[in-house]
C-alpha cells in the first residue's frame, strides 16, 4: 500500500495478498481505492446465478463465448475487481487468462447485481462503469434484484453508455450475443 500526496490509502493487487482468506467478503480495488463487501443476500445470489446460467446454456448452443461467475478480473496492479458475472468471446479468451487463472483485460460482457447501500451503489454505477468503460468492456449490465430491472450500457464513441432500462415483461437481446433472447422476469 502507498499514500498519495493528499495522505490518501492507494491500494494494490499485492496488499490483497496479505489480507485473510474469506468466503464472506470480496475485497476489490479500482483506481487503488479498496472495496469491502460482505457476501451478497441471496437474491442477489440467485440474479447472478440465473443470468449466469441463461448465458451458459446459450454459450453451449452456440459456442461463441462462455461465461464465468464471480471471476477475478486483474486490469493492473490497482484495478483488481471480482464482478458478478462475466462473458467473453472464444476467440479471445485464451489470451486474457494467466497463470493464477485471473482475467488480464476487459471481458466483452460484465454483469453487476446491485447490494443495498450508497457505497455499493456508487462502486457499480460510478466506479466500476468507468473502469469498465476506460478498459474497453463491450456491454455492461447492472441489475436491480429488488426492482427486477435491468439497466444496459453498450460500447458507443468509446465510452459505456446506458442504452435502456429493461423491466421484468421487456425481453433481452444484445448485439453481442446472436440469437440470445430472454425475458427479463426470467432472471428474477
Amino acid at each position: 500500500m502507498t499514500q498519495t500526496t493528499s495522505n490518501q490509502i492507494r491500494w494494490s493487487s499485492a496488499d490483497l495478498e496479505l489480507f485473510p482468506d474469506s468466503e464472506w467478503k470480496h475485497y476489490e480495488i479500482v483506481d487503488g481505492e479498496l472495496f469491502v463487501t460482505r457476501a451478497p443476500h441471496l437474491g442477489h445470489q440467485d440474479s447472478g446465478g440465473r443470468i449466469y446460467a441463461r448465458l451458459f446454456f446459450w454459450s453451449e448452443e452456440t459456442n461463441l463465448g462462455k461465461p464465468f461467475f464471480a471471476p477475478g478480473v486483474v486490469f493492473s496492479d490497482v484495478d483488481d475487481v471480482i464482478p458478478d458475472v462475466v462473458w467473453v468471446k472464444q476467440e479471445r479468451l485464451a489470451g486474457i487468462v494467466d497463470e493464477s487463472g485471473h482475467l488480464t483485460a476487459a471481458p466483452d460482457l460484465v454483469v453487476e447485481v446491485l447490494s443495498l447501500g450508497s457505497q455499493n451503489e456508487r462502486r457499480d454505477r460510478e466506479v466500476k462503469l468507468r473502469l469498465y468503460s476506460l478498459k474497453g468492456v463491450l456491454e455492461y449490465w447492472i441489475v436491480n434484484w429488488r426492482l427486477q430491472q435491468i439497466e444496459v450500457y453498450r460500447r458507443d464513441a468509446g465510452q459505456l453508455r446506458l442504452v435502456g432500462t429493461l423491466r421484468s415483461e421487456d425481453e433481452l437481446t444484445s448485439p453481442l450475443l446472436p440469437g440470445f433472447c430472454c425475458q427479463i422476469a426470467r432472471f428474477f
